[in-house]
């Protein structure tokens, strides 16, 4: 079955754009024209995988179609990518507020529309699935007290995710940090993907095969990253080590309008925010420690 999109905006030119390019790319592609239409759409078709929105529209706005969206329990959990001709920090701190992690300023070309709106759904997908695994037990990991691990593999990276977050009191909020942060110390730490290369291999699909290709690799495939549990009456700590050369992780720290554009690049930010009271990176940022508060 196709996926199934939504895309909203007023200009007929630019609906037209997004269907095409959209369905050459594999979705069934909905239209709207502007917030209320779009409500009747969701109304009409509650199995909506991804929603493209324009900011600026008449009768309903992007702004008030996303806060409906967002407190609406059936759609609530729907990816929005925001379209706009405004790439100003605050517009964009002001869509990160409500729910959008992912944005394309126009003009913009196919390939970025396309990647943008996989990684959204993927990222929504991943969350989803994450959420269902911890939901499977829950009942001993309260008492464990300490416990370290070694990891290689991304498999293992979300393995040890799902594992550790039953030791939280909000397991399925933990689970997104403890993953995005695992799956960090893989990809761009042993491994050293930059950045930017992350970026053109989530645009082009290539990215699973590049982490498979420097698995087997003579340069990276005895790396060996760590993490550790600790936990006490007041806080859970959690330790998080790798073997790559480190990164400039203070830039990280915050959501950023600069990369709010790009299919990837929220994780640590997010992760502070949603899923811990504390997060220090330590050294050249090859180490993370991260820290719950239990009172």
């Amino acid at each position: 079955m196709k996926p199934k999109l939504l895309a909203v905006d007023d200009e007929e030119f630019n609906l037209d754009i997004m269907r095409r390019h959209l369905t050459k790319a594999g979705f069934d592609v909905i239209l709207a024209e502007d917030g209320l239409a779009a409500l009747e759409k969701l109304e009409e078709n509650l199995d909506i995988d991804v929603i493209v929105l324009d900011r600026m529209m008449p009768r309903m706005d992007g702004m008030e179609l996303l806060e409906r969206v967002k407190s609406d329990p059936r759609f609530q959990d729907i990816p929005v990518v925001m379209q706009t001709a405004a790439a100003m920090t605050e517009q964009v701190l002001q869509g990160v507020k409500g729910g959008v992690h992912y944005y394309l300023t126009k003009p913009y070309k196919s390939v970025l529309l396309v990647g943008m709106v996989k990684a959204a759904m993927e990222d929504a997908q991943n969350k989803k699935k994450m959420k269902e695994e911890v939901k499977k037990g829950q009942l001993v990991f309260g008492l464990m007290r300490q416990s370290s691990f070694q990891f290689r593999t991304l498999d293992e990276a979300k393995a040890l995710a799902f594992y550790l977050a039953n030791c939280f009191p909000e397991p399925q909020t933990a689970v997104y940090g403890l993953h995005e942060l695992l799956v960090n110390a893989v990809e761009h730490g042993n491994l050293g993907i930059t950045y930017s290369e992350k970026t053109n291999l989530v645009l082009s699909g290539g990215l699973q095969d590049e982490i498979e290709h420097r698995l087997a690799s003579d340069q990276y495939r005895k790396r060996i990253a760590s993490v550790t549990f600790s936990a006490t009456d007041d806080a859970l700590i959690v330790n998080i080590k790798d073997e790559g050369g480190g990164f400039d992780w203070k830039k990280y720290l915050e959501l950023c309008s600069d990369r709010m554009t790009d299919p990837h690049g929220r994780g640590i930010a997010t992760s502070r925010r949603l899923s811990f009271h504390d997060m220090q990176y330590l050294g050249c940022g090859n180490e993370v420690v991260c820290k719950f508060n239990l009172k």
